[in-house]
């Protein structure tokens, strides 16, 4: 189940006390205080994903070969406002136009 994040909501605006609430997603927001039945809203959080993410996954996903097999092609610049094809299909270079290159 999720755990929610909620505020005490004080008579003079100020911030009030925060805790956390698990509950169902399916449950309606909480009104009060569970134990002191003060008045509360709820507060939006990012949610909080565990993942096996790893910097060698990173360098994996975006290797050169991962990305021309994925269909994707890769410049990567070479100076004088020229870029070098090092995945995928397409010119050889490009300019910064994103025109090729004779």
């Amino acid at each position: 189940m999720p755990v929610y994040v909620y505020e005490v909501i004080t008579d003079d605006g100020d911030e009030g006390q925060i805790f956390e609430w698990t509950q169902r997603m399916s449950d309606e927001p909480l009104a009060k205080h569970p134990t002191t039945g003060q008045p509360v809203r709820r507060i939006i959080q990012s949610p909080n994903i565990a993942t096996k993410y790893t910097s060698s996954h990173e360098k994996k996903t975006l290797s050169n070969e991962n990305l021309a097999a994925k269909g994707f092609t890769k410049y990567e610049k070479a100076g004088d406002g020229q870029y070098v094809k090092t995945a995928g299909e397409g010119p050889k270079m490009i300019n910064a136009d994103g025109k090729p290159i004779k």
